[in-house]
C-alpha cells in the first residue's frame, strides 16, 4: 500500500503564504483564513505536505481499503486557480450547510473559492463545526 504524501511538516506557514501565493488579494485572504480557522478550532496552523495548511488532526481508517493515517480537521490551500477549503464532510446530512455559503465550486474533497469575500463566513463556521463534530464522532480523539 502506498504511503500518504500529505503529512504534517515543520515548514513555516507564514513563509509559505508569502512565497507561494501569487496575488495580494489571495495573500490577504490566506492570512484572514489563518486567523479565522485558528480562532474557531483553537489549533495552530501547520503545513501538511508542500501546500496545505491544516488545523488539528485526527487518525482515520478507511472503510473501503486498508489505508489509514492522519489528516487535518479543517484546512485550506491558496492554490493558483482558487483557494481550496477542506471544511466539508461530503456527507448528505450536511449538504444543507452549503446553501448559505455563497459563491463556490465543489470538488470531490474540497470547496473552491476565488476570494474570501465571495462566501458567508458564518456559513463557513457552521460547516467547520459540523465537520469537526462529524470527525470526532466517527474517529474519536482529536489531536492538536
Amino acid at each position: 500500500m502506498a504511503e500518504l504524501k500529505t503529512k504534517p511538516t515543520e515548514a513555516d506557514v507564514h513563509a509559505f503564504i508569502n512565497a507561494f501565493v501569487d496575488s495580494e488579494q489571495k495573500r490577504k485572504d490566506s492570512f484572514e483564513l489563518l486567523d479565522l480557522m485558528r480562532e474557531f478550532t483553537g489549533y495552530e496552523p501547520q503545513m501538511w505536505g508542500a501546500s496545505m495548511i491544516g488545523f488539528g488532526s485526527y487518525h482515520y481508517k478507511s472503510e473501503r481499503s486498508r489505508q489509514e493515517g492522519d489528516w487535518p480537521l479543517v484546512g485550506f490551500s491558496p492554490r493558483k486557480a482558487a483557494i481550496s477549503l477542506y471544511v466539508y464532510t461530503g456527507s448528505p446530512e450536511h449538504a444543507h450547510l452549503l446553501d448559505d455559503l455563497g459563491k463556490f465550486k465543489m470538488g470531490k474533497a474540497c470547496i473552491y473559492v476565488k476570494k474570501l469575500a465571495d462566501i458567508n463566513q458564518a456559513a463557513l463556521r457552521r460547516l467547520m463545526d459540523a465537520t469537526i463534530d462529524f470527525l470526532q464522532s466517527k474517529y474519536g480523539k482529536i489531536n492538536s
